[in-house]
């Protein structure tokens, strides 16, 4: 199966978009299709075999739209002849034109009715002829500003997908040709200049566009988070040679094992290992991480990020789509291209809705004027009811909240993959937690020191100073721990020797021997263990690898080393019950050892001796029990438990498998961000439950009233450009209230 992504245009409505998935959908061939009317993308999963992406165009062409390929990797140097920006400039001058004009129409037309002066030549009462003629040509300028409503409502309707253009067009249309018809009676019949709509007709454009420009504008500003991601990646770098020469070069041009020197506030170009130099590098735009983390030499940096102060030399390891950044980018605008289950409300009822609104604003007309309406309360009543309707508040309910929500999620440094993970987040009870990792460290971290017959720090040096050799990982968590509280771990040593399964010997300078091992090390060479061993046993119920440390057959102490726990691990768990979920830890350590770090961390249950491949099975048993599962680990063994789970997220340090096998990635690589992405997808979900509530409730009420249900009780009657600007402004309601998340917090 193929996955490709093209950029749709000619949609206006939901109605649009609906009619591009419904048709491309019927094509042989084709698993998925989803269109996104906030990014004007659609995203399309088909067989090779049965179908080809000519095909594909050519069906949306015949639709009435056009499709254009997405070259992700080619983002920056797409064509921008369909620019948002400039087509938003464009589209700013003809608004201006019409808002200037549709005043005067207003002036001219109703001016009389709040005795505003009017020269004599286009009064009312004197020159009728004259006052209609005016309105008739003001229109006529505003309707060609509009011009693109009829040419797409129209050629929508020829294509039989009639869309939201359609119903401003046959409105609009109406109620002008209806004044122009009774234009020619005016000079039989004067008292019919009353009865004119040629305001209507053409003020119904100029909201129509005014709301539509207020849409794109917030629209712009939704999908603003793949425009900054893109604009992080600086134009140029300042390439050393291997003379020492610095040439500046197009950053698209750098290989990988190219140098280039990274100068303080500039951006590191593309992802790479620092091999010179230090400093403080702002990451908070790629992972949400607010301080600067510090640089030094073999120490990662992503393309993107900011240089605070030092001067850092910079090897480039990646380059075009394999950069973090590139992968960020391609998660956020999968996330924003697959659709929510949640959106199948709105599709469904969109696919119809402009048919259905048709067959009403007629039905009405025709039973108001069986009642004895004449004919232009009739053209009022089919003109209002084709105009109040507004199918894009529901098409752009979902889809806008969820650009927003992912974009919000990905400033801070959490990736969303899809719509569907999104939502399903918000229905989570039980969050699993691989232990290692992801609640600890991950690394061996030296936990305890109990000195014997050796004070504290000269027994820390000695062990230092033996390990050193080592290379071991135990060995290399006592020699940081050393040179992290000052102490020197390069005393000379001899005879160093590896015991296999039992620990270390090795001779100090003053001729003494150091032991560094287990019970069975000591034994073995007759070191009275005593008081030492019971705590040994100890550390070991609780997870931890003691080391006994011997000086010539003396038991100098102990060293306790273990995977310690994140010190962020106790507040994030915290915080995900108080969001009213369970928290699980999954391991594979012993009970007791498994128990003592769900003791620590807060965990509301632990299971422990899992092996590796027996998560998944840990995962289903949840799942049959009732409850919406997240796993969240970081590690190769945990991908089949990530697929598993209803909602698999990985932390973002982990393993390439792991995050490609995750709903959800966290780029900080903490667990805080586990809570930050629930509450993330309860705050979109509330919120597109709202746009929903409002596009339904809006139509649900609006159109009734168009359609003159308060007339016979209330003498209420809507006027056309009432409902315009009522339509209008439901569609910004809804873009603006998704807005609304970008300034929340999580």
């Amino acid at each position: 199966m193929k996955q490709e992504i093209y950029l749709i245009e000619g949609m206006h409505c939901a109605a649009c978009s609906s009619a591009v998935e419904r048709v491309t959908r019927k094509l042989p061939g084709v698993l998925r299709s989803d269109v996104n009317l906030t990014t004007n993308k659609m995203s399309i999963e088909y067989d090779e075999s049965k179908l080809t992406a000519r095909q594909i165009m050519d069906r949306v062409e015949k639709a009435g739209f056009r499709a254009l390929p997405f070259a992700k990797e080619n983002r920056q140097t797409q064509p921008e002849e369909n620019d948002p920006r400039k087509i938003l400039r464009h589209e700013r001058n003809g608004l201006l034109a019409a808002l200037a004009l549709s005043a005067v129409l207003l002036y001219v037309s109703m001016g009389s009715m709040f005795g505003a002066p009017l020269p004599a030549l286009f009064r009312m009462d004197t020159h009728p002829v004259n006052y209609v003629a005016a309105q008739m040509l003001l229109s006529i300028a505003i309707i060609f500003i509009g011009r693109r409503y009829y040419i797409s409502g129209f050629k929508a309707l020829r294509h039989l997908h009639p869309n939201m253009d359609s119903l401003v067009a046959l409105g609009s249309s109406a109620a002008f040709l209806y004044s122009l018809s009774t234009f020619f009676l005016l000079s039989d019949h004067p008292e019919l200049v009353r009865g004119l709509y040629f305001e209507s007709s053409a003020i119904v454009v100029t909201l129509v566009s005014l709301g539509k420009h207020m849409e794109a504008d917030s629209k712009q500003k939704a999908a603003g988070a793949i425009k900054k991601l893109l604009e992080l990646t600086p134009d140029t770098a300042v390439v050393l040679q291997p003379d020492g020469t610095q040439h500046e070069v197009a950053t698209k041009t750098l290989r990988v094992g190219d140098s280039v020197l990274v100068k303080p506030g500039s951006k590191v170009p593309l992802d790479g290992i620092v091999t010179k130099g230090r400093s403080g590098v702002d990451e908070s735009m790629l992972t949400g991480e607010s301080l600067p983390v510090e640089k030094l030499a073999d120490s990662e940096v992503i393309g993107g990020s900011i240089n605070q102060n030092g001067v850092l030399t910079v090897r480039i390891t990646r380059t075009g789509v394999d950069t973090t950044l590139a992968k960020i980018i391609r998660i956020v605008e999968d996330a924003q291209g697959k659709k929510a289950p949640i959106a199948k409300i709105a599709d469904s009822v969109a696919g119809v809705f402009v048919p259905i609104v048709m067959a009403l604003a007629l039905l009405s007309a025709v039973l108001w004027r069986i009642v004895g309406m004449d004919f232009a309360f009739v053209i009022k009543i089919f003109t209002a009811v084709l105009v109040i309707a507004c199918p894009c508040a529901m098409g752009l309910a979902t889809p806008t909240a969820i650009v927003v929500g992912t974009g919000l999620g990905a400033r801070n440094g959490i990736l969303i993959r899809s719509g569907e993970a999104l939502e399903v987040t918000h229905k989570v009870r039980v969050v699993l937690l691989d232990k290692t990792g992801t609640v600890t460290e991950g690394k061996p971290a030296v936990t305890g020191i109990y000195p014997g017959s050796i004070d504290r720090d000269p027994l820390l040096s000695i062990a230092a100073a033996v390990e050193a050799a080592s290379g071991h990982p135990l060995a290399d968590a006592i020699v940081n721990y050393a040179k992290s509280k000052g102490l020197s771990t390069d005393l000379p040593v001899s005879d160093f020797e590896s015991l296999p399964g039992k620990g270390v010997r090795a001779r100090l300078p003053d001729d003494r021997t150091v032991l560094i091992g287990n019970e069975k090390l000591m034994q073995e060479n007759n070191v009275p263990t005593g008081e030492l061993q019971a705590e040994a046993a100890r550390l070991s119920a609780q997870g931890e690898t003691p080391l006994l440390v011997a000086v010539d057959r003396s038991p100098a102490g102990l060293i306790s080393v273990a995977d310690s726990i994140k010190e962020t691990s106790p507040e994030a768990i915290r915080r995900l019950k108080a969001l009213g979920l369970r928290v699980v830890l999954l391991t594979g350590d012993n009970q007791a050892a498994a128990a003592h770090i769900g003791q620590q961390a807060g965990a509301d249950q632990v299971i422990a001796e899992v092996l590796p491949e027996d998560k998944a099975a840990v995962v289903k048993r949840l799942q049959e029990e009732g409850n919406t599962v997240m796993m969240v680990g970081d590690g190769i063994n945990d991908a089949p438990a990530l697929v598993q789970a209803d909602v698999g997220c990985a932390i973002g340090s982990g393993s390439d498998i792991a995050l490609e096998s995750a709903d959800i990635v966290l780029m900080k690589n903490d667990l805080m961000d586990v809570a930050k992405a629930v509450r993330l997808s309860r705050m979109t979900i509330r919120n597109i439950k709202q746009n929903l509530f409002w596009a339904f409730f809006y139509n649900t009420v609006g159109i009734p009233i168009a359609a003159g249900v308060l007339y016979p009780t209330f003498r209420i009657l809507l006027s056309p450009m009432i409902g315009t600007l009522a339509m209008s402004l439901s569609s910004v309601f809804v873009v603006t209230n998704a807005l609304r998340l970008r300034g929340k917090k999580l």
